[in-house]
């Protein structure tokens, strides 16, 4: 992501109250704020609203979250297909479906059938951690890099950083081991811990944020998020969005100096 390219995003679900008291509102303050991406969730129910907001305030919505392994997947392809979502990732499976190698393979099954269908559409397939894929190991690796081994080359990652230094791996290797799978990340910033409302805007935390990113070689967007915050969350993420864009300022600076 080069300087000035502005390649972030903004899961929605950090706003999640504000956006079910005022929709519209709430997406003109991320533009206002900076944002020029949202990865919107559970979209499905708001994506006439939702697309009116993201028209008026000029913002894009390259990936968005969607239970593909519980909802219909034609509705949701549809609804994506409309907001212009070319990404669609599945968010969440509990942790009793990360214990043994037979239940990750059914899941990597689902996922792949769910990538051969959004094809249909156009439309891509992920799959978004949190802890238990890096708790859970099988034979030394975690649940996570397993799935990934039996993945369609057309499934893709995204990683949420923070919950994989929670689940206890080094995000920065955890990223090289899984490679250009890796095509989207969380940002998020914090003490590691379970407690979310602990966690702070980029930079402000114990993450290295910038090897992080520096760590996923093929990212096409980063998603800066909060699963909860203590303060405003509009300001959380302003702070965020200038720490994320002043870093990678510094970077390409730096390169240009060599």
């Amino acid at each position: 992501m080069s300087e000035n390219s502005n390649a972030y995003s903004v899961q929605l679900y950090s706003v999640r109250h504000a956006l079910e008291a005022d929709l519209p509102g709430t997406i003109a303050k991320l533009a206002a704020i900076g944002f020029t991406r949202v990865e919107p969730y559970n979209f499905v129910a708001t994506a006439s609203a939702l697309r009116v907001a993201l028209d008026a305030n000029g913002l894009t919505a390259p990936t968005g979250h969607a239970p593909l392994m519980k909802d219909d997947q034609r509705e949701i392809f549809e609804a994506a297909r409309g907001l212009g979502i070319t990404t669609v990732i599945d968010p969440f499976l509990a942790a009793e479906n990360w214990t043994t190698e037979a239940d990750i393979r059914a899941t990597a099954g689902k996922l792949n059938a769910a990538a051969a269908l959004g094809e249909e559409y156009g439309i891509r397939v992920g799959y978004h951690n949190h802890a238990w894929e890096i708790e859970n190991q099988i034979d030394g690796r975690t649940g996570l890099e397993v799935l990934a081994e039996h993945l369609d080359p057309r499934v893709l990652l995204e990683v949420d950083t923070y919950w994989a230094a929670v689940g206890g791996a080094d995000p920065v290797e955890l990223l090289a081991r899984l490679g250009d799978r890796v095509r989207f990340i969380h940002i998020k910033d914090g003490p590691i811990s379970t407690d979310v409302n602990a966690q702070q805007p980029a930079g402000q935390g114990s993450m290295n944020v910038p090897a992080v990113i520096a760590a996923a070689a093929s990212l096409e967007v980063g998603v800066v998020e909060f699963d909860s915050y203590a303060g405003d969350i509009f300001d959380g993420l302003a702070q965020s969005l200038a720490f994320l864009t002043g870093a990678e300022a510094a970077v390409s600076h730096a390169a240009v100096a060599e």
